[in-house]
């Protein structure tokens, strides 16, 4: 899915726009238990819930494509014959009206899902979205040829009761009172199948982490039996000892420096460009960079091997998940420079007198702590 996909969905979460018509799922405490199950009819809900629902099922499409939301590729095996795929068909083509098929795929979240003591709230819905068609000039008309039928589950924490003063209006006082455990934003989620092209693609599913660094992989195994892709702090970790162990001497802090003002000017000429589709770059786009650094021909080659061997051959990476690109940070045993990523290029470093020194311009403007100071007793050089 690209962004514009994604957000043609994302608007489907409105009162006047979904045909959603149940809720669906179960309320489990951190035992793995289920205490509740739920199968309620958003018609007879007031207003206010119907809304409270479908924010928290469309914040399960919220985030980043490739960083929060992960394309999750199933087998041409799984789809002609697997439970695990037969089963997210059945939801999708009964609107998740099977009673058995519920359950098993709650029983698989619980039985694979690890939240420590935490209490969750699984919920599961579907729609069907008659998909108005685009003409030439990119513009919807009222003619629908395809019928987007999909379902979104969602995996939301619940928080425990929390003590508060309350204020009474008949008794003009404040009390003690309970806030009652209350539902936050989703955890976790998946939407199926996938909406590529404008249509279903039943061989993907588009799945959900609010945390970038902590997907669950269990989770990933134990509902789509697939291998758990990287997360964004996984492929930013890989990356960069990947670099740092190929280069050895010769990952200076101009070759690391270029790699990263490469990288930015990528990433900010495709948000310029409002191109829809993410952003990729594979291990030879940073080698091409490296070598026009002077790093050696044997190092870059050691480079391209290990990103092969451990991100997979010719793999296509997001640039957003490998580099911070809004900002950069250097650290030392003793202080950490933080600076907006486009003005990396004032950094350079020197040798003084024997040592070595990061420099950062200064012509002006500079405060001490809230203190505007004169520069003018500078050393000289």
């Amino acid at each position: 899915m690209n962004q514009k996909e994604l957000n043609e969905i994302r608007r489907r979460f409105r009162l006047d726009k979904n045909n959603f018509s149940h809720i669906f799922g179960c309320y489990v405490n951190s035992n793995r238990e289920v205490i509740s199950w739920i199968d309620a009819s958003l018609g007879l809900m007031r207003q206010e819930e119907q809304e409270m629902y479908l924010g928290l099922l469309k914040k399960t499409l919220s985030g980043t494509l490739g960083r929060n939301l992960i394309d999750i590729e199933f087998s041409t095996a799984q789809v002609a014959d697997s439970d695990e795929h037969r089963l997210l068909q059945t939801l999708r083509q009964t609107e998740c009206k099977d009673a058995n098929a519920r359950e098993t795929l709650c029983r698989k979240i619980i039985e694979s899902l690890s939240m420590g003591e935490t209490n969750y709230l699984i919920l599961l819905a579907a729609d069907a979205y008659d998909v108005p068609h685009r003409g030439a000039d990119g513009e919807k008309d009222e003619l629908s040829d395809e019928v987007f039928r999909f379902f979104v589950c969602t995996v939301c924490p619940v928080k425990d009761a929390t003590a508060a003063l309350r204020y009474f209006s008949e008794e003009r006082a404040f009390h003690g009172t309970s806030t009652g455990q209350t539902v936050a934003a989703p955890a976790l989620g998946f939407l199926f199948p996938a909406f590529d092209d404008r249509r279903a693609n039943i061989y993907d599913a588009l799945y959900y982490s609010h945390d970038t660094a902590e997907i669950h992989p269990e989770l990933i195994d134990g509902l789509f039996r697939v291998a758990p892709p990287m997360s964004a702090a996984e492929q930013k970790e890989t990356f960069s000892e990947t670099l740092a162990a190929a280069l050895d001497t010769d990952c200076r802090f101009d070759v690391v420096q270029a790699v990263h003002e490469n990288l930015r000017s990528r990433i900010e000429e495709h948000k310029e460009a409002k191109d829809p589709d993410a952003l990729e770059i594979t291990a030879r786009d940073v080698v091409s960079v490296l070598r026009t650094s002077g790093v050696p021909l044997e190092k870059t080659e050691k480079f391209e091997r290990e990103c092969e061997k451990r991100y997979g051959a010719h793999a296509a990476l997001d640039p957003n998940n490998i580099v911070e690109s809004k900002k950069l940070e250097i650290v030392t045993p003793e202080v950490k420079i933080t600076l907006p990523g486009e003005f990396g290029y004032l950094v350079e470093t020197r040798e003084i007198d024997g040592r070595k020194y990061i420099l950062i311009p200064a012509d002006g403007g500079v405060e001490v702590n809230g203190i505007g100071v004169n520069l003018a007793d500078a050393k000289k050089e």
